[in-house]
């Protein structure tokens, strides 16, 4: 027998679930105690209430939410949660969208989420790609900036033309001989070993 259950979802705790549990349980809306509600950001892919409900749900059940958004917050991960409870054969309503992907309509809608996500990841992708040819073009590199100054190089080599071993420079500088290593190379000048 198909069943019907409900998923109320805020951000964080100082939030109330009130409005979204009294639109699900309304006039012909879910039994209150069918309604799962959690408290978590809808970006987090961890969230236990969500998945509990995911995994009661069979074939010809209804899941109920008062916008999809509560379901998560990218367009590509509520297209992809759609998508599977269409393959298992859960029908998805949300109230605000007057979605139902019962109806010939509902599924249609569901195509153009996947669609409009998918652009959305495409676009995402260009203008990273197109950030880092520009940053390439302008010969700026990513990432950290690197611990070891052209002072703190000069320091090292002055250390180890002196007679200290790599290792104790390196902790000295409060780096590793790996990163010392990497900033000097084999030694470009040979050191003098005493007689």
């Amino acid at each position: 027998m198909a069943h019907t259950y409900g998923y109320a979802r805020v951000s964080t705790t100082a939030q109330n679930l009130t409005a979204q549990v009294d639109a699900l349980t309304g006039p012909g809306g879910v039994d209150v105690r069918d309604v799962v509600v959690e408290k978590a950001s809808g970006r987090r892919e961890d969230r236990p209430e969500l998945a509990r409900v995911l995994a009661q749900l069979r074939e010809g059940d209804m899941l109920v939410v008062t916008k999809l958004d509560r379901l998560g917050r990218s367009a590509a991960h509520v297209a992809r949660l759609v998508a599977d409870l269409d393959e298992r054969g859960v029908t998805l309503r949300s109230l605000s969208e007057t979605l139902d992907t019962s109806s010939a309509t509902g599924r249609l809608m569901v195509h153009v989420l996947a669609a409009v996500a998918q652009m959305e990841a495409d676009l995402a992708r260009e203008r990273t790609l197109d950030g880092l040819a520009a940053a390439r073009a302008r010969r700026r590199v990513g990432g950290r900036p690197s611990v070891m100054t052209p002072d703190r190089i000069e320091a090292a080599r002055v250390a180890l033309a002196g007679g200290q071993s790599r290792a104790a420079v390196a902790r000295a500088l409060g780096v590793s001989r790996d990163t010392l290593y990497r900033h000097l190379g084999t030694l470009t000048a040979p050191l003098e070993l005493p007689l």
